[in-house]
């Protein structure tokens, strides 16, 4: 059986962000791993975790599922925090061991130091922006793919050597005829193929 951890990557606002919608991917996510073989554990970063507890997690999961939204272009700061504490604290364990570069091997290069080759990760990340903005030099991303605006969470999970698989996103959530059932069901077919 392979192990997933799910984080939620969700801080709450009242009245603007109460995490209804990301509770509903990751009982979503649950779902589908229980009912494929998965073992599944969960964090949440909104809550008293124990740093060292989530490093063995990491170090247990052989995938991650990272649901979040995005908040000002980018996840929410106290995801950002436990982003910090649990990739610092894994150095030399589960996460990385040094940056990768050599004084001895000029070939190896930085972020070439990860420990995390073995476990993949997929991004699940909630929008209120609209999927014309990507992908387009007319949008507001500039050009940017999905992918490319989210690289800062991709390159760290690139520096300790986690292969990223396909991204799910959610767009235009407080326009007020979001398709929760429809996007339910394209969630569900990123899943099975990033992890059937």
């Amino acid at each position: 059986m392979k192990n997933v951890l799910i984080i939620n990557g969700h801080q709450r606002y009242d009245e603007v962000a109460e995490g209804n919608l990301t509770r509903m991917y990751i009982n979503s996510a649950s779902e589908f791993f229980n009912n494929n073989g998965f073992n599944v554990k969960h964090s949440v970063v909104e809550s008293n975790y124990d740093v060292k507890e989530e490093v063995q997690k990491f170090a247990w999961a052989d995938y991650i599922l990272f649901q979040y939204p995005i908040y000002w272009m980018g996840v929410p700061w106290i995801t950002k925090k436990y982003i910090d504490e649990i990739f610092s604290t894994g150095v030399n364990s589960v996460t990385y061991i040094n940056d990768g570069r050599s004084r001895e091997d000029a070939s190896k290069r930085y972020g070439s130091g990860g420990l995390m080759q073995d476990k993949k990760y997929m991004l699940s990340l909630t929008y209120n922006c609209p999927t014309s903005e990507f992908s387009s030099n007319d949008g507001f991303f500039d050009g940017l793919s999905l992918d490319e605006a989210n690289i800062a969470t991709h390159k760290t999970f690139q520096f300790c050597g986690a292969e990223p698989l396909e991204t799910y996103s959610v767009h235009d959530i407080f326009k007020g005829d979001l398709d929760i059932d429809s996007e339910l069901k394209k969630f569900t077919k990123v899943l099975e193929k990033n992890f059937i």
